[in-house]
């Protein structure tokens, strides 16, 4: 008997990268429910007929990890649903700037090194916001979206951490974040004055940075388990709960 699994990706309008993270193989042998747990780029350009599709998987929660300039004129446009703010500041455009203002010329390879920066800097001074996070997945199970501008940093991030949280294979974990680089596509324009293959590298995600920040985790708090219970508050008691809320039934 064929079971027709749910699609990962829903084909919005106005938003590319919207996706479940359902289906991916955890603890146990037990898969990730689907239908709970999405991940995107912003809302604020939903269509009606969007909104109508997303508000069919009863969605119920939006974390939005968009700074407070990047969130005020583009307002989540799903209503009915709680939206958490979890403001975590682009910073990698003041990185950028500041590296021109030195003097220096900005190359490709010098702006993976900032986006590195970047995403370790996800692990040390961002964790509060995915302690947030965590501590809404952990009220309840009902569908929760977590996004930021593109959906690929910030939500990649936090993405990983929930996927590993669950169980979820480094490799796989990486196939998911990678998953950016086909449903995103890169802005036509830009107000930032950089060359194109700069340009590229910062609207891609790349192996390197995830890389980064998992390599900070291990280094700096003895793997991911002890950074979520260290640096998060999601200890092993919670770490299970997850587990019940968001995998399958044995």
């Amino acid at each position: 008997m064929t079971t027709t699994l749910p699609d990962r990706c829903l084909h919005l309008t106005g938003a590319t990268n919207f996706r479940d993270l359902g289906g991916y193989v955890g603890h146990g042998g037990r898969t990730v429910r689907w239908r709970r747990l999405f991940r995107s780029d912003h809302l604020a350009a939903l269509t009606p007929q969007d909104v109508a599709a997303v508000q069919a998987l009863g969605l119920a929660r939006v974390c939005d990890f968009r700074g407070v300039a990047e969130r005020a004129p583009l307002a989540c446009t799903v209503p009915g649903v709680a939206v958490h703010s979890l403001p975590i500041e682009p910073t990698v455009v003041q990185r950028m700037q500041d590296w021109v203002a030195s003097g220096q010329a900005l190359t490709a390879h010098d702006t993976v090194g900032l986006m590195q920066q970047t995403y370790r800097a996800f692990v040390h001074h961002n964790a509060a916001r995915f302690a947030a996070l965590f501590a809404q997945l952990l009220d309840n199970d009902a569908p929760l979206v977590f996004h930021c501008t593109a959906g690929k940093d910030r939500t990649g991030f936090a993405a990983a951490l929930i996927l590993l949280a669950l169980g979820v294979p480094r490799p796989v974990v990486m196939q998911d974040y990678l998953l950016s680089n086909t449903l995103y596509p890169t802005p036509r324009t830009s107000a930032h004055q950089a060359p194109q293959d700069v340009l590229n590298v910062v609207w891609s995600v790349r192996e390197a940075f995830l890389k980064a920040a998992l390599q900070a985790v291990d280094a700096d708090f003895g793997g991911v388990s002890r950074y979520l219970q260290d640096a998060l508050a999601v200890g092993p008691r919670e770490q299970a709960r997850l587990v019940q809320l968001y995998l399958s039934a044995a």
